[in-house]
């Protein structure tokens, strides 16, 4: 297969990664993607540093095996945690990851920069690197989000508890989740502009492709493999809120 005609390779904690996908498919909808949620380990949030590196390095030797012409780290866990390891471990391909790019778009900033994410990526320190930030873990906004608590009392009350006393000019959405809840976000936050790194990621990726003359010349809209550790019946629903669409492919049950 030429090389251009290779699979973007995406893989998460869960299904949150497909936030990041929708991203992708916005700026590159030629490109064939294949997304692995690690689904029956999620989340990643709350593991240590050890088990959050095995368990990337074992996503991305799925997606290698895939032959993938690169792998986006669609996890805020896996990037803040291992994504230095993984680009090390797995030199041989390009890896980009949902954290750098938020770094690169926001070292310079003077102003105020808020960052929410889950424990795991606050305690990481990663984005201390940052002018004036404050971190905010918000380990309940996933749970209420696969579970539809998208819109009304229960979320805006829960965004409320977490963020209602942040006084930043910039926010981070930093876990895939969070961009499906960024309007309630938005109404509690009025004055604070959003960040969701998996618009920065996907530039990035359609830079870095263009570049190296490896953008998929094929005129059709790409093909999009799903892959899961565990799948019930829920995941279908799941998956199109957060890619905002229909799904046409099966999602498939696969062991790492």
């Amino acid at each position: 297969m030429d090389k251009k005609n290779k699979p973007i390779g995406v893989f998460d904690s869960g299904l949150g990664g497909l936030t990041v996908v929708k991203e992708i498919i916005k700026l590159l909808p030629n490109e064939n993607i294949i997304y692995l949620g690690d689904t029956a380990r999620v989340p990643y949030g709350t593991r240590s540093k050890e088990i959050i590196k095995k368990f990337s390095v074992e996503d991305c030797n799925f997606l290698v095996k895939k032959k993938v012409k690169c792998i986006v780290i669609a996890c805020h866990t896996s990037s803040a945690v291992a994504g230095r390891y993984i680009k090390q471990k797995f030199s041989h391909i390009p890896i980009f990851d949902v954290v750098t790019p938020v770094l690169e778009c926001l070292k310079e900033s003077k102003k105020k920069i808020g960052v929410i994410g889950t424990r795991a990526t606050v305690n990481s320190r990663i984005y201390s690197k940052l002018n004036k930030v404050v971190q905010i873990p918000c380990p309940l906004f996933v749970p209420f989000i696969e579970e539809g608590e998208i819109k009304g009392d229960l979320i805006e009350s829960l965004v409320k508890k977490y963020t209602g006393n942040l006084k930043v000019d910039t926010l981070v959405m930093g876990c895939t989740h969070y961009p499906i809840i960024a309007g309630v976000i938005s109404e509690v936050l009025p004055n604070t502009k959003l960040v969701n790194p998996g618009v920065l990621v996907a530039k990035k990726l359609k830079n870095y492709l263009s570049e190296n003359n490896l953008l998929n010349n094929h005129k059709l809209f790409g093909q999009r493999y799903y892959f899961v550790t565990d799948l019930n019946e829920r995941f279908v629903k799941v998956v199109e809120m957060f890619l905002e669409q229909k799904i046409t492919s099966a999602i498939k049950s696969i062991d790492l």
